[in-house]
């Protein structure tokens, strides 16, 4: 077995990553690609903690810009979605032969279990995938700063966003040609350039605690475990 440079990995998977081409809802694709990464973690030793997003049903701060429903119901409302995606996703390892726990920040004993920091890092030790659902617990926090939180908690080596591009770059890719590609930014970077790949709470939160995040598409089959075995792919943001 090839050494691993990252034994523990908070992979922070958003809502579209369900999907698989970003639209609504969930996917067999989407589902199956998800699979395949976390699974190809499992085989080489990692002990993977997934936060998922909920973008492929709802954005709590979007539906409550255009409706009337409180920001703050709208947010539960997102966190609620979230715990979807999380059975979905462990359901398709199950069946894969792959041992999940799902635990939630909300109480819901008939579908999950409640979130708790020693119950978590057990699961990982006996080599149980960990899908965190329901975010932080509470409104106006993302599930990027869910990630940061996680992370700092389970004591992951690293944060890996799993985005639909291969690293950060200094403006859309897709729509200008001439966009550069960051292989390492600093934490203060990030903030000072308003780089929107996290929301600066969660930015702020992986400096504090000295927790590296790495920005990489998720899309290209074997990238997380690549980046478990120290491989220089996507962005590296660090101290």
């Amino acid at each position: 077995m090839a050494e691993l440079k990252y034994k523990r990995i908070l992979l922070k998977v958003s809502g579209e990553g369900f999907s698989g081409t970003g639209g609504f809802g969930l996917s067999r694709e989407g589902l199956e690609i998800l699979a395949a990464q976390i699974n190809e973690l499992v085989q080489i030793g990692v002990q993977p903690a997934v936060v998922v997003g909920a973008g492929n049903f709802i954005r709590g701060k979007t539906l409550s810009e255009e409706t009337a429903v409180h920001r703050v119901t709208a947010d539960h409302m997102g966190m609620l979605a979230t715990v979807i995606n999380a059975v979905a996703l462990s359901d398709m390892l199950e069946t894969q032969g792959t041992p999940t726990r799902v635990l939630s920040a909300i109480e819901m004993s008939r579908i999950c279990e409640l979130f708790i920091r020693r119950r978590a890092v057990r699961h990982l030790e006996k080599n149980r995938v960990i899908i965190l659902a329901g975010g932080t617990g509470n409104p106006f926090f993302t599930t990027d700063t869910c990630a940061a939180l996680r992370a700092s908690e389970i004591g992951a080596d690293v944060l890996v966003k799993a985005t639909k591009v291969d690293g950060v770059y200094s403006a859309d890719p897709v729509l200008d040609s001439g966009a550069k590609k960051y292989e390492t930014l600093g934490y203060r970077e990030v903030l000072q350039k308003d780089l929107k790949i996290m929301d600066h709470t969660a930015i702020t939160m992986c400096r504090e605690n000295n927790v590296d995040v790495i920005v990489c598409n998720l899309m290209k089959p074997g990238t997380v475990a690549r980046v478990a075995r120290g491989e220089k792919i996507g962005t590296l943001i660090t101290a």
